[in-house]
């Protein structure tokens, strides 16, 4: 039911500006069906949320829950962030075995401060990549900072690169993280680049459960 002010401004309307609406609408309607029904390749996706802005693994973390909706398993590999205590991995967790859960990351490499131990992690959550590429019930696998690992050559890009390029045709894949490399982008299917306009931190507001984590 309109409120009392949505009913004024209705009737505020006349019939010329209305009809002249229906047909601009109309036109639209068309174009943007005709737009949908040209799309006909159905392919598995592979997706790159970069940038220095909030909101790159919970936006990829949304397409977890996406497709757990539709009913299909969704793989999760977290290159950095390790046993992390999250709200998306215990809000995921409730899936069950529909979702496969791997935390391989130390943390960030200034907490660690060990290039080796960096180095072999990396390695150890990369074979469980492939191992989760292989599995014909994954069908959308998250990589959590994988362009983190990417960024600090914790692992060979040429291999990664030719890995993703080469998976299965229904398989989707979104890598997450900062300074995406360029021969990455350039094998994505969709590349999102989140822009810092503003964030709680420069103004002193520590990370907050449910917000970051």
């Amino acid at each position: 039911m309109m409120s009392e002010s949505e009913t004024e401004t209705a009737a505020g309307i006349g019939d010329a500006a209305a009809e002249r609406h229906k047909a601009k609408m109309a036109k639209r309607k068309a174009v943007q069906d005709a737009e949908v029904a040209s799309k006909t390749i159905e392919k598995g996706l592979l997706l790159v949320h970069t940038g220095p802005g909030k909101g790159k693994s919970t936006a990829a973390f949304g397409l977890a829950l996406r497709m757990l909706g539709h009913g299909h398993r969704v793989g999760v590999v977290q290159f950095v962030k390790g046993a992390w205590e999250t709200g998306e991995r215990r809000a995921l967790g409730a899936f069950g075995d529909r979702v496969a859960w791997y935390s391989m990351g130390e943390g960030f490499t200034w907490e660690t401060q060990d290039l080796r131990r960096d180095v072999a992690a990396a390695e150890r959550a990369w074979e469980q990549v492939e191992a989760l590429m292989a599995d014909p019930t994954i069908a959308l696998l998250v990589l959590d900072e994988l362009n983190i690992a990417l960024r600090y050559d914790y692992l060979a890009l040429d291999r990664v690169v030719a890995a993703l390029a080469g998976r299965r045709p229904d398989l989707h894949v979104v890598v997450t993280g900062r300074n995406a490399k360029p021969a990455l982008t350039d094998v994505a299917d969709l590349v999102t680049e989140f822009t810092l306009v503003r964030h709680p931190f420069a103004a002193g507001v520590k990370a907050q459960a449910g917000i970051e984590f």
